[in-house]
């Protein structure tokens, strides 16, 4: 009767040993995601793109600190195959731009721009200023896509039948 009595005490001390193991892990792991995803929102903003005058063009502009510049990727759905569109940071908000770009973008060519800015991204955030997408070079007037530059990200409901005219 010893020897399965003693098998029964060795075999709950290791259980025992291996839960206790386990919990510790478990523990610590939620912490360290929170952080991940915290440094991940101070890492940089997305913006996102409205469609403007009925073009099917929307989607978001990611902007991310780079020093004291500002890396600016830009990724539309709805954009058509080939074209080259120009596309800007204005002063202003996607309500009412001032026509006068401030800072140039890389076209965006198959709904897909990157562009670094010389501006430091916390400076653009306390801006008023929004992303613009054009048509085309020849048709810089017609806005195809928009969006406010903010710590949130996005705009108020409000501004998006304003934009629609545009």
């Amino acid at each position: 009767m010893r020897l399965p009595l003693a098998a029964v005490l060795i075999s709950g001390i290791a259980l025992g040993g291996a839960a206790f193991a386990q919990d510790k892990p478990k523990a610590d792991k939620p912490k360290a995601e929170k952080s991940k995803a915290e440094k991940k929102k101070s890492d940089g903003v997305t913006v996102r793109l409205r469609e403007q005058n009925k073009s099917g063009e929307s989607g978001t502009a990611r902007l991310t600190p780079a020093g004291d510049k500002t890396k600016v990727e830009i990724s539309l759905k709805g954009a058509p195959k080939g074209v080259s569109q120009p596309a800007h940071i204005h002063d202003g908000t996607c309500a009412k731009l001032d026509p006068k770009p401030k800072y140039g973008l890389e076209n965006v060519v198959d709904g897909k721009s990157t562009t670094e800015v010389p501006v430091a991204l916390n400076k653009l955030l306390g801006e008023k200023v929004a992303i613009n997408v054009h048509k085309s070079a020849q048709e810089a007037k017609v806005y195809v896509a928009c969006g406010n530059i903010t710590k949130g990200g996005g705009e108020k409901k409000s501004t998006e039948k304003k934009m629609d005219k545009k």
